[in-house]
């Protein structure tokens, strides 16, 4: 089908205007007049198309942060349940919208609603800022007539989908900031510090100590190829790019951060409290737990896990049970594979599986802290050493050279 531009009247005589998927001029205008809204005419949407190109370019170098989804979910869930209209309440926040793509993805979907397509139809034209998540709970709100609870629903489970990336960020940036500082650090030393000490030193004939040939080595090395070290840095990150966006180097990559040392675990249980609460979430909003593993399965940000979860949708569609296919992923604990069974036999599962995710969460939290305790005596460790061979490397040829010259 095609696209199509039109202008139309509503029931008050106010011109609209936007554009409508149809096969003919013809059955567009059908859909205008079955949403109340007189055509006045209707042009297929070819004039605009290098337009188009251009705003996307544009907006591509936006992007929607959580927090902003957050408020959003959180100010539609206000204005659907005060009995604001839809169309009314997008048209407000796309104007007051700080972002620019956020607002232009609101205008749009503003004008496909006034074109005849649902909500989250709409929504789903827009991947980079609403996840299927969002798209497959605003779809339930809408058949059930339970928008605002799908919003508010959403709005929780974002906030703490937040703050949890809030905790892991605060956990890692000081690590990242030490070992930046160490980086710079070594730059310094093998392109000034060290140089300006072995001119000193070559001027005296003397045999100087190990630890002090080393540096000395070490610096001539940099300096002499420290543009092929770049080029080869450079070529390596972009080949490892390429590799972990391709459907292999994806999962692979994906399963090695849940087995990495020090780190793995937490990256495990965030993971899976982030499949826990998302299931949750769906069962509970009423979506079926075949679409719900399907919408999961995109949402949980791993793709080894998303593999995993797509197994158990397949094991389930086959007559399986939940408990049964959870355990053949090999991701579950048996604590929480006895929970999903207990879920499963009452009928609860979506309250068993919230319970699974505040398990994952304070078990992420207490993960955090003992990261911290961890990593912080071998960055002090890494720290003393660098100082300890600076430190001997340049000053043990100074009590060399001193007692020679009192000698």
């Amino acid at each position: 089908m095609a696209n199509f531009s039109y202008t139309a009247r509503d029931a008050q005589g106010a011109a609209i205007h936007g554009e409508l998927e149809g096969a003919s001029e013809r059955l567009v205008a059908e859909q205008l007049l079955r949403t109340g809204m007189t055509p006045v005419t209707i042009r297929p949407a070819v004039a605009a198309a290098s337009g188009e190109r251009k705003r996307a370019w544009r907006l591509a170098r936006h992007k929607v942060s959580l927090e902003e989804i957050v408020m959003l979910a959180r100010q539609l869930r206000t204005l659907t349940r005060a009995g604001v209209p839809i169309l009314r309440g997008l048209q407000g926040l796309a104007e007051t919208t700080d972002n620019a793509l956020l607002g232009d993805t609101l205008r749009d979907v503003h004008r496909q609603l006034q074109g005849g397509r649902e909500l989250h139809a709409a929504l789903a034209q827009h991947p980079r800022v609403f996840t299927p998540l969002f798209i497959a709970l605003v779809r339930v709100g809408e058949n059930t007539g339970k928008l605002d609870e799908a919003f508010g629903h959403l709005a929780d489970y974002l906030e703490v989908e937040k703050q949890t990336r809030e905790r892991i960020a605060s956990a890692v940036r000081y690590p990242i900031v030490v070992l930046f500082a160490i980086v710079v650090a070594l730059t310094i030393m093998n392109i000034w510090v060290i140089p300006t000490f072995a001119s000193a030193f070559a001027r005296f004939d003397a045999e100087l100590p190990l630890m002090t040939r080393l540096l000395m080595g070490s610096s001539a090395f940099f300096m002499q190829y420290w543009p092929w070290m770049l080029a080869t840095l450079l070529l390596g990150g972009f080949a490892f790019r390429r590799w972990t966006r391709s459907v292999n180097g994806e999962v692979a990559w994906s399963g090695f951060l849940l087995r990495a040392p020090l780190f793995g675990g937490i990256v495990r249980k965030a993971v899976l409290g982030r499949f826990a609460q998302s299931m949750a979430l769906t069962i509970r909003s009423g979506v079926p737990l075949i679409h719900a593993l399907t919408v999961v399965a995109g949402v949980v940000d791993n793709a080894y896990v998303s593999e995993k979860v797509r197994s158990m949708r397949s094991g389930i569609e086959k007559g399986d049970s939940v408990s049964r296919t959870a355990a053949a992923t090999g991701l579950f604990t048996p604590l929480v594979l006895q929970m999903l069974a207990v879920g499963e036999e009452t009928g609860a599962l979506d309250q068993l599986l919230e319970e699974t995710a505040s398990h994952y969460q304070a078990e992420v939290e207490f993960e955090l802290k003992r990261l911290g305790d961890a990593i912080e005596p071998i960055l002090i460790t890494v720290i003393g050493i660098l100082v300890a061979v600076l430190a001997l490397g340049v000053f043990l040829p100074l009590w060399d050279l001193s007692a020679a010259a009192r000698g």
